[in-house]
């Protein structure tokens, strides 16, 4: 009996050490499993990060952002394109006046310097602003017509603003206030076609 139970024990014994091996080697190739889904994981969102930095690179266009007290208007705009700001509305009054040139925007002291585009948000009514355009309009210097994007409606302007600017313009009303982005020049008027697209109101 004593050498049966003996024999049983050792057995059993050696049946535990061979489950335990049996357990180690698959727990190591699990574990091994895991440890290279991670890696594959990590891995591909490295590339994926990458190809989102690239593209971002790649991108040509720049986001305009208004100020946000003033409808935070957005718009895109070439990446090559340097901005201004040339008033601070942090107050939450006055005129927000931007201006937007290809490398360098001129200096705005000189009222001849001409830019590819103006970005005027106003205390003035939308009427009253359009209103000051009408006598251009009848006399045919400017055509006037409704402009719709972001599901908002404004009036485009194309013609003669003033002595030796002929170019375009949209406006809009935005919340109390008005919103006009204006090219200087027949020039940037390709660009400008492509910008006023991409225009979206906070609603």
């Amino acid at each position: 009996m004593i050498i049966v139970l003996t024999l049983l024990f050792i057995g059993a014994a050696a049946f535990g050490v061979w489950a335990y091996l049996q357990y180690q080697d698959k727990k190591t190739d699990v574990d091994g499993q895991v440890s290279a889904a991670v890696a594959v994981a990590k891995n591909e969102q490295a590339k994926e990060d990458d190809k989102k930095i690239q593209a971002a690179k790649e991108d040509p266009y720049s986001q305009f952002v208004g100020p946000d007290d003033y409808g935070r208007v957005t718009f895109e705009y070439p990446r090559n394109w340097s901005v201004y700001e040339a008033t601070d509305v942090s107050n939450g009054t006055g005129t927000y006046e931007a201006y937007l040139n290809p490398v360098v925007v001129p200096t705005i002291k000189n009222r001849d310097n001409r830019y590819a585009l103006r970005v005027t948000i106003e205390d003035t009514s939308y009427d009253r602003v359009i209103s000051d355009y009408q006598r251009d309009v009848e006399k045919g210097q400017l055509k006037a017509q409704s402009f719709t994007v972001d599901s908002q409606t404004g009036t485009r302007l194309d013609g003669t603003f003033d002595k030796d600017v002929r170019g375009a313009a949209v406006v809009f009303k935005i919340r109390d206030k008005t919103l006009t982005i204006q090219t200087d020049a027949d020039t940037f008027k390709p660009y400008f076609e492509k910008i006023i697209k991409t225009i979206q109101f906070n609603k």
